[in-house]
């Protein structure tokens, strides 16, 4: 039986954040931010182990208490320079209880907000897809093309674009091969485009947005405390 398994990158410093403490340690109504990003994954059924992967010096993780988050979650300190470096680690990592046609999915430390519906409907709608995919958005918004004095140069189409979000899920052992030949890109999609494979794209919504600036906390208290509400 095929298993699922996650990895959250999560050694980098988020400098266009700010400040000196790492983003995803910034505090979210009460808890680090991070905390949620895991607990989303730790509290799906569908997936059996959580992997956090933190830099080899990280001097935060041991501050907070992270025992609610029960017993699937695994940290291992051994991030790299990049993302892929530190998601390439993290596979490494999970060689001893990951099969190759097992599914892996990355999910970003800074994406708080992520809906057990989403989550439950990437994994149905990629359960028998030979590639994989990830959760994206249709872009809504109109896209202008900047000159270099920050004129429009053009209005770009926003038919056919999306805005790629996390999770995103494929094999492990597909990921770790085109992860070693193709390092280089951004997210793990682009890594498994440039081996010549279509990711399959999955509706999500906008609620599951990246924060990368201090006022996007706000809005990612919102929306969590909407669920809780909804919730009771």
């Amino acid at each position: 039986m095929l298993r699922h398994y996650a990895i959250v990158p999560a050694a980098g410093s988020g400098s266009r954040f700010g400040g000196e403490m790492p983003k995803q340690y910034q505090m979210l109504a009460g808890r680090p931010l991070i905390y949620y990003s895991l607990a989303a994954l730790c509290r799906c059924q569908r997936i059996d182990r959580v992997w956090v992967v933190l830099s080899p010096d990280d001097g935060w993780w041991r501050r907070y208490d992270w025992t609610s988050l029960g017993h699937k979650l695994e940290t291992v300190y051994c991030g790299g320079a990049s993302r892929s470096d530190s998601v390439a680690n993290g596979l490494s990592a999970a060689a001893t209880a990951a099969h190759d046609d097992d599914w892996v999915l990355v999910h970003d430390a800074a994406r708080p907000c992520l809906s057990q519906a989403n989550l439950n409907a990437l994994c149905e709608q990629l359960a028998d897809d030979p590639v994989g995919g990830l959760l994206a958005a249709p872009l809504a918004d109109t896209l202008k093309r900047a000159d270099g004095e920050q004129r429009v140069a053009c209005t770009v189409s926003r038919d056919g674009l999306w805005q790629a979000q996390t999770p995103q899920m494929f094999r492990y052992g597909v990921l770790r091969q085109v992860l070693a030949e193709h390092p280089q890109g951004t997210d793990e999609a682009s890594a498994v485009e440039a081996a010549g494979f279509k990711p399959r794209l999955v509706a999500g919504d906008a609620s599951n947005f990246k924060v990368t600036f201090p006022a996007d906390l706000r809005l990612a208290e919102l929306i969590l405390q909407g669920r809780a509400r909804e919730d009771e």
